[in-house]
C-alpha cells in the first residue's frame, strides 16, 4: 500500500469513527479479539468465530432490541 493509500485509509477510519461515536470503541476491540481467536486451536477458533458472527449480526440487525427465545 502506498503512503497516499495509507493516509486515505486513515482519513476514512477517522470519518468512520466520528460517524459511529460510541461504536468506535467496539471497532477498536475487534482486531485484538480476532488475533486472540486466530491463536486458538481449530475447534475453539470455530466456536469463537460463530459467537463473534452472532454478536456482529445482532449489532447490524438492531441488537439493542430484545431477542426472541428461538433466535
Amino acid at each position: 500500500m502506498s503512503t497516499h493509500d495509507e493516509h486515505s485509509g486513515e482519513h476514512h477510519a477517522e470519518r468512520h469513527d466520528a460517524a459511529n461515536g460510541a461504536g468506535a470503541s467496539a471497532d477498536d476491540a475487534l482486531l485484538p479479539r480476532l488475533r486472540v481467536i486466530e491463536d486458538q486451536p481449530l475447534a475453539q477458533r470455530a466456536d469463537a468465530y460463530v459467537q463473534l458472527h452472532d454478536e456482529m449480526r445482532d449489532r447490524l440487525e438492531g441488537g439493542d432490541a430484545p431477542r426472541t427465545q428461538g433466535h
